[in-house]
């Protein structure tokens, strides 16, 4: 009896679902009247001195009521070169690819805002705006506020922020090559071959090499200059080329911003001053394609997370591309 009883609640249960679920068709929301806005942050991760901050800003009303006139992002600093609100509206296709519809003149920049005229009769719109990170917001919060206005008279507006501007710089790509261009600078964020080094000694931190050598998984490396011979086996290094850097192997920091793979990792300012150098060593071999390696220099000025995008060894050169975050903690 106890059985049937429970058997019937269930029947019942299912058939309040299914009629619940035959009543409540979906049906696609009406637009309400009157201009509307809404925007949402893209990008990822830290806000960076020289990278892109992206947004996509969107604005509609009904056709019946106006088409629009202009959108506009005004940032609490300026942006530097390269700031812009694109002049495409975007929307997705069947085959799930962003299509993007020019609907405006080109953006132009005054001051702390970008402007995008619409020349299209449209009454709807998606505009991304990529903002350039500028020297004058190092370690400085930012706001933004986007706005819209229609042919009706009507206007609208949306703040996002503040955002963290972080101190760190970042640099992509850089490419060292065995006994060439291997001298590495964490201070410029620069690779330099011998002749550059020898003029500013105090500047190079680690010493890029590929040594095949039998029985030992040595192959691509950063060295300190001032490690022993055998982690620099063969070197010459230019006069004065003497610093003693300090560096720690990172094998799982996929930093997504330098990698710009999909990891979801971000090393961050607080990531680079909390590493315990310590107990490091000067040297680091047998360094791999996405492996990593935290950086201390000799005088403690600076710190940096190298990421290490790609080697190569071929019969023309050996050489390792990488990237970097660097945060001055002195």
């Amino acid at each position: 009896m106890k059985n049937i009883f429970f058997n019937i609640c269930k029947l019942i249960f299912l058939a309040v679902i299914i009629v619940s679920c035959e009543e409540t068709e979906y049906s696609i929301p009406e637009l309400k009247p009157g201009l509307k806005n809404d925007c949402i942050k893209h990008s990822l991760g830290p806000n960076v001195l020289g990278q892109n901050i992206e947004f996509a800003y969107a604005m509609a009303l009904k056709p019946e009521e106006g088409i629009l006139l202009k959108a506009e992002v005004e940032a609490s600093i300026a942006g530097a070169e390269g700031t812009y609100l694109e002049n495409k509206s975007y929307y997705t296709n069947g085959s799930g690819i962003n299509v993007g519809v020019e609907v405006g003149e080109a953006s132009v920049s005054s001051g702390n805002k970008t402007t995008v005229t619409f020349n299209k009769d449209t009454c709807a719109a998606t505009l991304r705006y990529f903002y350039k990170v500028p020297e004058e917001a190092r370690g400085k919060m930012i706001t933004f506020k986007f706005s819209a206005t229609a042919n009706n008279g009507e206007s609208v507006s949306y703040e996002m922020g503040p955002y963290k501007v972080r101190e760190m710089d970042m640099i992509l790509d850089l490419v060292a090559t065995n006994e060439e261009a291997c001298y590495i600078s964490i201070s410029d964020m620069a690779v330099y071959n011998a002749a550059e080094a020898a003029e500013k000694p105090d500047n190079i931190d680690l010493v890029y090499l590929y040594r095949a050598i039998p029985g030992i998984s040595f192959n691509h490396a950063l060295v300190s200059p001032s490690a022993e011979s055998q982690y620099l086996p063969e070197v010459v290094l230019p006069s004065n080329v003497n610093n003693k850097s300090k560096v720690i192997k990172a094998w799982n920091v996929q930093d997504q911003q330098l990698a710009r793979l999909h990891y979801g990792v971000f090393v961050d300012d607080s990531d680079i001053e909390q590493i315990d150098f310590s107990n490091a060593a000067d040297f680091a071999i047998n360094m791999k394609k996405e492996s990593g390696l935290w950086v201390e220099t000799e005088d403690g000025k600076y710190r940096a997370y190298i990421f290490i995008n790609k080697v190569k060894v071929d019969d023309s050169s050996e050489e390792m591309t990488l990237s970097l975050k660097r945060l001055q903690v002195k």
